[in-house]
């Protein structure tokens, strides 16, 4: 694997990182954990994260009512984007 594929993998493993703690801080929040909003690590995340989530949410249906299926979808592309990258 060359360069341009290890920092691709570096990049989608990132990406990860950022759509799971995403989803940790979206769990604390429902059960009304105070979770700052204005904290540098906690908008990092989100933001991070929402570079991928935010065009999948608006490509989805929304009938699953309030289960966001978004950050599935994603860390399943990210992993096939991370399989491709491996042969780079």
């Amino acid at each position: 694997m060359g360069l341009l594929g290890s920092l691709l993998q570096l990049a989608i493993f990132l990406m990860m990182i950022a759509i799971f703690g995403s989803v940790i801080i979206s769990w604390l929040r429902v059960s009304n954990v105070r979770v700052p909003s204005g904290n540098l690590l906690v908008r990092l995340v989100e933001d991070t994260a929402n570079l991928m989530l935010e065009p999948i949410r608006r490509a989805m249906p929304t009938s699953a009512g309030r289960l966001d299926f978004a950050p599935m979808v994603a860390i399943i592309i990210l992993y096939i984007l991370r399989a491709l990258a491996a042969r780079l």
